[in-house]
């Protein structure tokens, strides 16, 4: 036997997001990536025709397209306001802390809509659930072009909130329906560039519809793309839910852990057969193929959830002990702390001295955090995914979720650079270039890659509770954000930019700095919780509304 042959047929501990990613000797007969055979696809397809893991690469990547578009939209909605804040007190008759408060708002709704929208989806449909929030969309946006009162922009903010939360889970499952395992970086790093893009450029186009249209037409602009959307989805948009056997999965894994083992003993080298990675013709004959007109219901409940609305609501909430779950979501809500301060402040810097932009040129700042957020989005994306692959192949086909986190480096340097540039550049009335391209486009770089690491990360050690630990992170993630409006604002006021500065500064060494942890101790954390994971991952675990038995 060759000392690649007992290298790969050590035995493995069974803990909770350790899977074998990579065939490394090529024998396993299992399905695999089309691209690269040794990749094992993670979860393997079934033989239902509708199976959205089953559809082809144009088609998953067009359906992940428009969800991006509308994810990227109402991101524009909730964060493009900021060359407005100037025109807002003035029209308005309000002040920086209301304004600020209004922003708050935002955030519960986006984090109480994480809550209600994803057992909505999970048992109507996801295609429902876009579209009806597309209609929140327009309605807020409305309300907002012809508001009068800060009050009114108080209950605009409350509607876009709700109606952008798939954003911030919907979107990221949409992806996990869509594609494999060792893809999934990619897949939420692309949320991410739409969250922080649209972020980002929406306080561009502002200040362009500011100077020349008037503020109002902001929103009404809003509602006519609002309304393009809604159309395009009606006949071009399908549900991506689908019911998988968990049980199979877990089967699955002890099977080619088996399959390992017996090709040892049998001495069976990489020439063995290979498997079609998505054998097209290994269909379940008796399951129709859905037709056009079945695929464009609104409402679908074929491969719906099968528990009752209040045990999907309230299963997130299972896992307020798993510290990945909990990490994943502190350091996302820690990119929210800086996404806000560049919001609640950049009218207040650019638009007075030394630089004295206006409603225009303050929103082309933005652009520095918008290119670094791209270049972001392909370090957590691409990058993370290739790095984790070629891990696992250096640990024998292996894959530890922790792979992942050896990423954070960089932009846990980055973005503490980018927080002093930022702040202390505006603070010393440095150029301007100092606090927009390197403050602000490392903060966007650090933001733009560190969501998809910490969603990602979280997702691999439990991925039979994918849905629940997404669902957590993103509420935390705008609780930490509602309450940092709050914060900010009196810290701004009473401390000043150059000590706030250096406060967000520690605490995004401290925060984002604490991957190390899990690095090291994160498998130890994980054998901590597999025994409550088994029992989460029971679909009917918390269901009191229906026979158990």
């Amino acid at each position: 036997m060759s000392d690649q042959e007992k290298q790969y047929t050590i035995d493995q501990e069974v803990v909770p997001g350790t899977i074998r990613l990579i065939d490394v000797l090529g024998n396993l007969n299992v399905k695999k990536n089309d691209g690269d055979h040794n990749i094992i696809l993670q979860p393997q397809p079934t033989s239902n025709i509708n199976d959205p893991l089953r559809w082809t690469d144009a088609k998953k990547h067009f359906q992940f397209f428009l969800v991006w578009i509308w994810c990227f939209m109402f991101a524009v909605t909730v964060n493009f306001y900021g060359p407005l804040f100037d025109v807002w007190v003035d029209e308005l008759n309000t002040d920086f802390n209301e304004l600020g408060i209004s922003v708050a708002i935002c955030f519960l709704g986006l984090g109480l809509g994480v809550l209600i929208v994803q057992p909505t989806a999970l048992k109507v449909g996801k295609r429902f659930t876009y579209l009806f929030c597309t209609l929140l969309g327009i309605a807020g946006c409305v309300l907002g072009a012809k508001a009068t009162s800060i009050e009114n922009i108080y209950v605009y903010q409350a509607l876009g909130g709700l109606g952008a939360a798939p954003v911030d889970s919907l979107a990221e499952i949409t992806g996990t329906d869509l594609y494999f395992q060792h893809q999934r970086s990619t897949a939420f790093g692309l949320v991410i560039l739409a969250l922080y893009a649209g972020s980002y450029l929406g306080p561009v186009a502002c200040g362009y519809v500011v100077d020349g249209l008037g503020w109002r037409w902001c929103f009404w602009i809003q509602v006519v793309i609002y309304a393009i959307i809604f159309v395009l989805f009606s006949f071009t948009l399908e549900e991506t839910s689908f019911r998988r056997d968990l049980n199979a999965e877990d089967e699955f894994e002890e099977e080619i852990l088996s399959q390992s083992k017996d090709k040892k003993k049998e001495n069976i080298k990489s020439t063995s057969k290979e498997v079609d990675p998505i054998d097209r013709d290994s269909v379940d004959e008796s399951v129709p193929k859905m037709t056009y007109k079945q695929r464009m219901r609104i409402i679908h409940t074929e491969y719906n959830d099968v528990r009752s609305w209040l045990c999907i609501f309230w299963r997130p909430f299972f896992l307020v002990s798993f510290p990945a779950v909990i990490w994943g979501g502190l350091v996302y809500g820690a990119q929210m702390m800086w996404l806000s301060l560049i919001g609640n402040s950049q009218g207040d810097i650019y638009g007075a001295e030394p630089y004295n932009f206006s409603a225009n040129g303050i929103g082309l700042t933005n652009l520095g955090a918008a290119c670094g957020c791209i270049t972001g989005m392909f370090y957590g994306g691409n990058f993370v995914d290739w790095s984790t692959i070629k891990l696992a192949e250096r640990n024998n086909g292996i894959m530890e979720p922790e792979f992942r986190l050896y990423s954070m480096v960089v932009p846990t340097v980055i973005n503490a650079a980018g927080l002093l540039a930022y702040g202390l550049g505006a603070d010393y009335g440095t150029h301007w270039a100092v606090s927009v391209v390197i403050g602000q486009g490392c903060l966007g770089f650090a933001m733009g890659s560190t969501g998809s690491i910490c969603l990602t990360y979280a997702v691999d050690c439990y991925h039979k509770l994918a849905s629940e630990c997404i669902v957590l992170i993103l509420f935390i993630r705008n609780m930490i954000g509602m309450i940092f409006c709050f914060v900010f604002i009196p810290w701004y006021v009473n401390l000043g930019l150059r000590v706030t500065t250096w406060m967000m500064f520690a605490l995004s060494i401290g925060i984002n700095g604490s991957f190390i942890i899990l690095v090291k101790w994160g498998k130890d954390y994980r054998k901590w919780t597999a025994v409550r994971y088994a029992k989460y991952s029971n679909p009917m675990f918390g269901e009191i509304f229906k026979d158990k038995s």
